[in-house]
C-alpha cells in the first residue's frame, strides 16, 4: 500500500532525492536533509546520558536531595516517553518539518532556561519541557527520511541515523565528564543552544514540507488522554517499582491502571473516525515484530549497560571521564556498523541481519556476565566491541521494519512507537534487571560478610549495606583499620559481580528471545512510499 504526497513546490535551487531527477540545489537533497536531522537527533540522544555525569555537580551547587536528583533523569525521560505517539501523529498531521523545527528550537530554548535555572524545582520542569520537544523531533526526523529517501536509499540513511544515535548516546558521559571537570554543570546544558540554533538555520535552508495526501485531519483527543495516561501510569510504575517494591501495592495499582488503561485506548480506537494509532497497522506481523523486537534491544542494551558504569566506577574505581573511554569499543563499533548493517539489510532484507544482531547482542551479555573484579580492559573491550556490533543491525533494521511497514501518512506515528519502544525497554530493562540485582545481593551478602569474618549488622545497616552494594560501592565508614575496610570492599565488590552476573545472563536471555522474534520481520510494504518524494 503506498501514499501520495504532497510538498512544498521547490525553488529553482531545490533538490530531489537519488533515483529520481538529479538534484539542482542543497534544498530536499536526501544527504543534506539527513545531515540536518542528525544534528537535531544529535541533541536527544546526547541528554539522554550526558546529564547524569553532571547530577552530583547540581546535587552540590543547588543543594539537591537525591530524590530531586533522580527527578532530573526521570522527568526527561517520562515526558519523552508518554508523548512521542501523539508527537508522532502532530508530525503526519501539519508535516515533519515544522514539527521538527518547532521541536529543535524548543529543545535548545529549554537546555538554555536549565543552564541559566538557579533552583532544583526550575530545573525539573525546564527537563520536562526538554523531554516533550524531544518527543516532536525524533518521530518527526524519522518522518522526513521516510519521505527524502528513496526506497533503496532508506536503510543506508537509518543506518546513519542509528549511528548518530548511538555515538552520542555512548559519547555523553565522555563529554559530559570533560564538561563538568573543566567548566561547570551548566555547560551540559548551554551546549545544546549552538547545536540547536544549528539545526533550526540548516532546516529552514535544506527542509522540504512531505505531507501525504490522506494524512489525518482531525485529532482523536479521547485516544491521546488515554493513551498518555496508560504510558505515564506503565513507565511511572517501572521508574518507582526499585523504591517501592515489585510487591508493593503502589506499584500493581499503576501497573494494572495502565493495562486497563490501554485496553480502554484499544476499545476506544476502535470506534473514532481518525484514531490516534489505527489499530490495522498491527496487522502487519512484521511491523508488531519490529515494536516488539526494539522492545527486547533495548530491555537487553540499556538494563545492561546500566550496570556496567557501576562496574566501570565503583568496582574498577574509574572517573566517568575514563568509564566513558572504556565503552569507546561499543561506541566505534556502532558508528562503524551501523551505515554497514543498512546496506546489508538494503540487499538481503532484514531477517539474517537482525537475527545475528540479536546473537551477537546475547554473546556479547553473556561475556559480560563472566567479568571478574579484576577483569583486564582487553577483556571489557572485546564483550563491548561486540555489543555495539550487535546493536547496530537491530537499531537500523528494527527502525526500516516499523516505519517501512506503516502507511506514509502514518510515518510520524510509526517513528513515535519506535522511539517509544526503546524507551519503554529501557525503563523495563532497568527495573527488572534491577530487581534481578537487588534479589541477587539481598540473598548472597550476608552469607558473603559472615564468611569474611565481619561483625553481624543488623537490620537497618544491613538494608543499608544492600543498597550500597547494589551499585558496587563498598560501605566502608571513616577510620575503619586498613584490614577490615579490605574485607568489607572484597564483599561489596564481589556480592555485587554475582549480581551483575545473573542481571546480564538475564539480558543474554531476553536476546535469545529477540533472535527469535527477529525472522518474523521483513522488508517494509510501504517502503517504496518514500520513493514517490523525488517526483517532483
Amino acid at each position: 500500500m503506498t501514499s501520495q504526497t504532497t510538498i512544498d513546490k521547490p525553488g529553482p535551487g531545490d533538490g530531489v532525492p537519488s533515483g529520481s531527477a538529479p538534484a539542482r540545489g542543497l534544498r530536499g537533497h536526501p544527504w543534506v536533509t539527513l545531515v540536518t536531522v542528525a544534528v537535531g537527533v544529535m541533541m536527544v540522544a546526547l541528554d539522554g546520558t550526558i546529564v547524569a555525569i553532571a547530577n552530583p555537580a547540581i546535587q552540590n551547587d543547588l543543594g539537591a536531595s537525591l530524590a530531586d536528583v533522580q527527578w532530573i533523569t526521570n522527568a526527561y525521560f517520562l515526558a519523552l516517553a508518554v508523548a512521542l505517539i501523539t508527537a508522532g501523529k502532530l508530525g503526519d498531521r501539519f508535516g515533519h518539518r515544522q514539527t521538527f523545527l518547532i521541536g529543535v528550537a524548543g529543545f535548545a530554548v529549554s537546555s538554555g532556561a536549565i543552564g541559566l535555572s538557579g533552583s532544583i524545582g526550575a530545573v525539573i520542569v525546564f527537563r520536562v519541557f526538554q523531554g516533550l520537544f524531544g518527543a516532536l523531533l525524533m518521530p518527526a526526523a524519522l518522518g522526513l527520511l521516510r519521505a527524502t529517501f528513496p526506497a533503496e536509499k532508506l536503510n543506508m540513511a537509518i543506518g546513519i541515523w542509528g549511528m548518530v544515535i548511538g555515538a552520542s548516546t555512548a559519547g555523553g558521559p565522555i563529554l559530559g565528564g570533560v564538561l563538568v571537570e573543566h567548566v561547570n554543570w551548566q555547560s551540559v546544558f548551554f551546549i545544546n543552544v549552538p547545536v540547536g540554533i544549528l539545526a533550526v538555520v540548516l532546516g529552514v535552508l535544506i527542509l522540504l514540507d512531505h505531507r501525504a495526501e490522506n494524512r489525518p485531519r482531525s485529532f482523536d483527543i479521547l485516544g491521546i488522554v488515554l493513551l498518555s495516561a496508560s504510558m505515564f501510569a506503565l513507565v511511572w510504575a517501572l521508574i518507582k517499582a526499585p523504591e517501592w517494591g515489585w510487591g508493593s501495592g503502589q506499584t500493581w495499582l499503576y501497573i494494572i491502571g495502565s493495562v486497563v488503561g490501554f485496553a480502554l485506548f484499544s476499545f476506544w480506537e476502535t470506534k473514532v473516525r481518525e484514531p490516534l494509532i489505527p489499530l490495522a497497522m498491527f496487522r502487519s506481523v512484521p511491523l508488531s515484530a519490529g515494536v516488539v523486537l526494539m522492545v527486547l534491544m533495548a530491555i537487553a542494551f540499556m538494563g545492561g549497560l546500566f550496570f556496567v558504569t557501576f562496574y566501570l566506577q565503583n568496582v574498577h574505581g574509574m572517573s566517568p571521564v575514563d568509564a566513558g573511554l572504556h565503552l569507546l569499543p561499543l561506541t566505534a563499533m556502532m558508528i562503524v556498523a551501523s551505515p554497514l548493517a543498512g546496506a546489508a539489510i538494503t540487499k538481503v532484507g532484514p531477517r539474517i541481519p537482525l537475527a545475528g544482531g540479536m546473537t551477537c547482542t546475547a554473546i556479547a551479555m553473556y561475556g559480560i556476565s563472566t567479568l571478574q573484579t579484576d577483569s583486564g580492559s582487553g577483556v571489557m573491550s572485546l564483550w563491548f566491541a561486540l555489543l555495539g556490533l550487535g546493536l547496530a543491525p537491530v537499531m537500523v533494521g528494527a527502525t526500516e521494519v516499523i516505519v517501512g511497514n506503516a502507511p506514509m501518512e502514518l510515518s510520524g506515528v510509526a517513528g513515535g512507537l519506535q522511539q517509544a519502544a526503546m524507551q519503554i525497554g529501557g525503563s523495563l530493562g532497568t527495573a527488572v534487571l534491577g530487581a534481578v540485582m537487588a534479589s541477587k545481593v539481598d540473598s548472597d551478602l550476608a552469607g558473603n560478610w559472615a564468611d569474611a569474618g565481619l561483625p553481624e549488622l543488623s537490620p537497618a545497616q544491613a538494608h543499608q549495606t544492600s543498597e550500597a552494594v547494589q551499585v558496587g560501592v563498598a560501605p566502608v565508614p571513616p577510620g575503619t583499620p586498613a584490614e577490615i575496610a579490605g574485607k568489607i570492599s572484597d564483599v561489596a565488590h564481589d556480592t555485587f559481580i554475582s549480581g551483575m552476573s545473573l542481571a546480564s545472563l538475564v539480558a543474554a536471555g531476553v536476546a535469545v528471545v529477540a533472535v527469535a522474534v527477529a525472522f518474523l520481520t521483513k522488508r517494509g510494504d510501504n517502503a517504496e512510499a518514500g520513493a514517490g518524494m523525488g517526483h517532483i
